[in-house]
C-alpha cells in the first residue's frame, strides 16, 4: 500500500465548533486537529438533535401508523401476511408496529451510536492489519463520526420536504429525500435493483469522501488507498442488504 508524509499539525487548536465547521469547509483542519484530541461526542450529539428533528417532524406529518402501512405496501410478503390477519385485529397489529417503529426511530442516536462503532471497528481492522496503519479506535471513531456530519443537513431537507407537504401515502421512512436514483423509483418492482440504486447517494458518498480524506489525515496511507477500502466495504454492503431486500421481499 502506498503511503505520503503526514505530521503533526502546527496550528492552533481547533475548539468543537471549529472542527464542526470546518468538517463541511475545510475537513483536513478538522480530521488534522482529531490527531491532537480524538473526542467523538459533539458531532454525534448534533446529528442526534437534528435526527430527532427529523422524527419528530414525520410523527406530526405523516404518523407512525401511515409509516408502517406504506412499509407493508412496498413488500408482496407484507401484504401476505396482513391479508392473512382477520380484519378486527388488523388495527391492533398496525397499532403495534407503529409502537415499533416509534420505539426505534426514537432510539436512533443510539443505534446510529452503535453503527459507528462497528464502522469504526471493521475500518481500524482494515487500515492497521490491512494496510499497515497505526490508528488508535477511539481516532477511528471520531474519523467517522465527524464525517457523517452530513446527514445533519440531509435531515434537515427531510424536515422541510415534509413542511412543504409531501404525500403521507407516497412517504418512504427509508429514503424520504431525492438524494439518489431510488427515491424517484417504484420500490414495489425490482427490490435489488431499488437498493443498488439507493447507493449513488449524494449524502452517501459525500461521507465516503470524507471519511476517506479523514483517514488519510490521521495516518500515513494515500487518499486513494483509503478510498478504495471504504468503497468496498460499502457496495459489499449494499449488495448484501439489496439480496437480502429482494429475496424476502
Amino acid at each position: 500500500m502506498g503511503t505520503r508524509a503526514s505530521s503533526i499539525p502546527g496550528g492552533a487548536p481547533l475548539s468543537e465548533p471549529a472542527r464542526i465547521i470546518n468538517a463541511f469547509i475545510a475537513p483536513k483542519k478538522t480530521f488534522e486537529d482529531l490527531r491532537r484530541n480524538s473526542s467523538w461526542w459533539a458531532p454525534w450529539l448534533l446529528i442526534s438533535v437534528f435526527g430527532l428533528l427529523f422524527v419528530y417532524t414525520v410523527q406530526f406529518k405523516v404518523g407512525f401508523d401511515q409509516v408502517v402501512r406504506n412499509e407493508i405496501a412496498k413488500s408482496p410478503r407484507s401484504r401476505a401476511q396482513m391479508e392473512r390477519v382477520p380484519e378486527d385485529q388488523r388495527a391492533n397489529r398496525l397499532r403495534g408496529g407503529a409502537n415499533i417503529t416509534e420505539a426505534v426511530l426514537y432510539a436512533s442516536p443510539i443505534t446510529g451510536l452503535i453503527a459507528f462503532v462497528i464502522i469504526a471497528g471493521i475500518l481500524v481492522a482494515s487500515f492497521n492489519f490491512g494496510a499497515g496503519a497505526s490508528i488508535s479506535f477511539k481516532t477511528s471513531l471520531a474519523v467517522v463520526t465527524y464525517s457523517n456530519l452530513p446527514t445533519v443537513v440531509y435531515s434537515v431537507l427531510g424536515v422541510l420536504s415534509l413542511a412543504a407537504g409531501v404525500s403521507p401515502d407516497g412517504f418512504n421512512i427509508k429514503n424520504p429525500v431525492a438524494t439518489n436514483p431510488a427515491y424517484f423509483m417504484d420500490p414495489t418492482t425490482n427490490h435489488f435493483l431499488y437498493g443498488m440504486a439507493s447507493a449513488v447517494d449524494v449524502f452517501v458518498l459525500w461521507t465516503i469522501v470524507l471519511m476517506a480524506m479523514g483517514y488519510s489525515s490521521i495516518s500515513k496511507l494515500k487518499r486513494s488507498t483509503t478510498f478504495a477500502v471504504i468503497i468496498a466495504w460499502y457496495l459489499a454492503y449494499k449488495l448484501v442488504g439489496s439480496g437480502l431486500a429482494a429475496l424476502f421481499a
